[in-house]
């Protein structure tokens, strides 16, 4: 007997996208019609519709967000949410199932319970500008201060869930530039003694950045630099990324702070298992190092180093080993005595022998 076929996620949301098209624009029988077109078995399709629906209008919180007058669920700015598949504002429709957030035909995708949405945005409120909320109740309710939430952001991108969030932050014109650098100047003196107040300084000076964007002040690179190094998977990924695009763009590629944000990108990645990444930018970092610095100096070296083994957890053993040995013949005759030499050589010993203590 023939197994039951397997679909991905992928192919099911395409195909209740579709369903809700159909269903827009008025076609009869949008269920069968679509599944006659996607060659599916008809119950199947009415099971993952069914299943999409409940998804996106059931998952409300135990109490529903008001405004502050306490008479009316929340409805965001109109403007403020755009769909992520289409790029168009979603707007607020009462149905049976309640109060939603939908797109205009032809867009595909399930409609977004409204107090779920709410409540994702309203944590963003109170995460970043909490004192934007008047305290009504204790702790401010997250439904509460998404009313607020056009006065902190200028666009809120949602995708398949409510909290799948993409927020634009408006850019920042009015903080002094004297205070942004001391600011700066107290957090690099911390970061080695109180991440966790260095950690609270950045976040104040990059408040209202969009980390997608480029920064045109060297001052919030050098933040989110500084950031980079005190988080871990994807948000040090996306700050250390903002940094070096940012430095790219304000002084060019081979800049000492673009190299010191590459490393910190390439390093996130590596710590992050984004090993073909990370061997990428350790390459692009040794060839602007080989041309800045000179092929034998120590920052040139130490990349190579590292470059080898990023290609042992890439799984090529033999070419890390003779990366590896060839930089520490190089590293020891270029800076005799240089204690990362000796570094070097235990690495290369770990590689070779990995049960070793």
């Amino acid at each position: 007997m023939a197994l039951p076929r397997k679909y991905t996620s992928d192919v099911m949301t395409a195909a209740v996208r579709q369903v809700e098209a159909a269903r827009a624009t008025g076609r009869r029988g949008p269920i069968s019609s679509v599944a006659r077109e996607l060659h599916l078995d008809r119950r199947l399709l009415q099971t993952w519709v069914t299943k999409a629906r409940t998804q996106a209008t059931t998952a409300v919180p135990p109490t529903t967000p008001r405004t502050d007058a306490g008479d009316d669920p929340v409805v965001l700015p109109d403007g403020l949410l755009h769909c992520r598949f289409c790029q168009q504002p979603m707007t607020a429709t009462f149905t049976a199932a309640g109060l939603v957030y939908d797109c205009p035909p032809p867009c595909r995708r399930p409609p977004l319970n409204a107090v779920a949405v709410a409540q994702a945005v309203g944590k963003v409120v109170l995460g970043h500008a909490a004192h934007l909320v008047p305290a009504l109740t204790h702790p401010k309710q997250a439904g509460i201060a998404a009313a607020h939430a056009h006065r902190l952001v200028n666009r809120i991108t949602v995708g398949l869930r409510p909290a799948d969030l993409r927020i634009t932050w408006p850019t920042i014109a009015g903080q002094p530039r004297h205070a942004l650098v001391e600011e700066l100047r107290v957090a690099r003196q911390l970061a080695t003694t109180d991440p966790t107040r260095t950690h609270h300084l950045l976040q104040s000076i990059l408040a209202g950045v969009d980390p997608a964007t480029t920064a045109t002040s060297t001052h919030h690179a050098d933040a989110a630099h500084l950031l980079a190094t005190l988080l871990h998977s994807r948000a040090a990924i996306r700050w250390a990324d903002y940094a070096h695009r940012s430095f790219t763009h304000l002084h060019g590629p081979t800049d000492p702070l673009t190299l010191g944000a590459a490393h910190t990108l390439a390093t996130a990645h590596h710590r992050a298992g984004h090993h073909q990444r990370a061997y990428r930018l350790y390459r692009q970092l040794a060839d602007h190092l080989t041309t800045t610095a000179g092929p034998d100096a120590h920052p040139t070296l130490a990349v190579r180093a590292t470059t080898a083994l990023v290609l042992h957890d890439l799984g090529h053993h033999d070419a890390a080993h003779t990366l590896l040995t060839d930089t520490i013949t190089r590293h020891r005759r270029a800076h005799p005595d240089h204690p990362a030499t000796q570094r070097m050589a235990d690495h290369l010993h770990h590689l070779r022998h990995p049960r070793d203590p």
